[in-house]
């Protein structure tokens, strides 16, 4: 039985209708997959700036901790501030944030590390780190800062 021209017009139509709500249906669901990325990324932005604020107040306590007098190692003051830097320092590790390792003698990676002085007189074959001026950190494997670091030749 032949179909009428009718007939065929409606099944050409049918298909092209079928394949417009395909690509609508696939449109849609890039569009939601760009969306949660774009999310993800807004979240991830918005960490790590709150990050890079807290960065400068972890350096002060460690500061203040690294030149609490002698007198005040045992005052319940002073526990209490070296308490609160372990305490900021695991909530920033459970943040995804990690300190980049800037210890005497590592050797010098220059997308770790921000050499801001060097050792003109010193000799070696390799550079290493004579000593961290400020700490760098990672986050989930991201450098947000390098470490400054003073480096010398071994």
């Amino acid at each position: 039985m032949a179909k009428s021209k009718k007939q065929e017009e409606l099944e050409q139509q049918v298909g092209e209708l079928t394949q417009d709500l395909q690509r609508t249906r696939a449109d849609f669901e890039n569009y939601r997959k760009r969306v949660e990325q774009e999310k993800e990324m807004a979240r991830g932005s918005g960490r790590a700036g709150a990050i890079m604020k807290l960065l400068p107040i972890v350096d002060n306590i460690e500061r203040a901790i690294a030149h609490l007098p002698e007198e005040l190692k045992g005052n319940t003051w002073a526990i209490s501030v070296v308490n609160l830097q372990k305490n900021l320092s695991k909530s920033l590790g459970d943040m995804g944030v990690e300190r980049i390792e800037a210890g005497t003698g590592t050797a010098f990676d220059p997308d770790l590390h921000d050499a801001i002085q060097f050792d003109e007189g010193a000799e070696g074959e390799h550079e290493v780190i004579a000593e961290e001026l400020q700490p760098g950190y990672k986050v989930d494997g991201i450098v947000m800062r390098p470490s400054m670091v003073k480096v010398t030749r071994q």
